[in-house]
């Protein structure tokens, strides 16, 4: 048993529970996301087989700091699991714990529709930003990556604004499987850039993102071509 011995079940009560505590103030906080990438990079490894893939998100907020997501892409990591699409659901809450500090804490939900084998599995994942320019996180699954095994994550990062319009960013993640997993532990580090090319007052943007991302050997012994380096590039659209 893991220890969420139900995560299916449990994020669904607790989106369900956000639904009913706060509908109005869902009602008035709705934003949503569209993308289109050259490749779907997550933790350093391709999940599209470094293909393009299509994402998109939505998301509902209550003024209390409560909310809902629903996040979904193109995914081809694993071609003899007929793996083509993964949908995130997340319940989580947001919010400035002070005027410097802000903290995120949600679980989330991976979900792989139509595969032949059972690749879902659940995460905790928390993460304190500094000042909205700085940012560490953690996550943990008693059942990471849908081994049955657990995995903790950690990452560290910077924003580095440089004009309004355009910034840097870069973090560095490190990826602790437990040794049954399949999987050794790994080191992954990013760096991009990001120029935001169009911005309303009601909150509407289009970005450019281009992202070079490195793995060490540990990951490409585990996950092969799918880690190592690699260029991506994104243009998202928020509304």
């Amino acid at each position: 048993m893991h220890a969420v011995s139900d995560p299916r079940r449990l994020c669904g009560v607790a989106l369900t529970c956000l639904l009913l505590a706060t509908p109005c103030a869902f009602a008035a906080d709705a934003s949503g996301t569209a993308a289109l990438t050259t490749d779907y990079v997550w933790r350093g490894t391709s999940q599209s087989n470094e293909d393009p893939a299509v994402q998109a998100g939505f998301k509902v907020a209550a003024d209390n700091g409560f909310y809902a997501q629903a996040w979904g892409s193109s995914v081809e990591f694993a071609p003899d699991t007929r793996a083509s699409t993964e949908l995130d659901l997340v319940a989580g809450w947001s919010g400035a714990l002070s005027d410097a500090l802000a903290l995120d804490v949600n679980l989330t939900r991976y979900l792989y529709p139509s595969t032949t084998v059972d690749l879902d599995w659940t995460e905790a994942i928390a993460t304190l930003t500094w000042r909205a320019h700085y940012w560490v996180q953690a996550s943990h699954s008693n059942d990471a990556l849908a081994t049955g095994t657990s995995g903790t994550y950690a990452q560290l990062g910077a924003r580095l604004p440089v004009t309004d319009a355009f910034r840097f960013e870069a973090a560095a993640g490190h990826y602790r499987l437990a040794g049954n997993s399949g999987y050794d532990d790994y080191a992954h580090l990013q760096v991009g850039a990001v120029w935001t090319f169009a911005s309303r007052a009601d909150g509407r943007t289009a970005e450019l993102r281009v992202t070079a991302h490195e793995t060490d050997s540990a990951a490409e012994r585990g996950f092969g071509a799918l880690a190592g380096s690699r260029i991506e590039a994104a243009l998202q659209a928020s509304f």
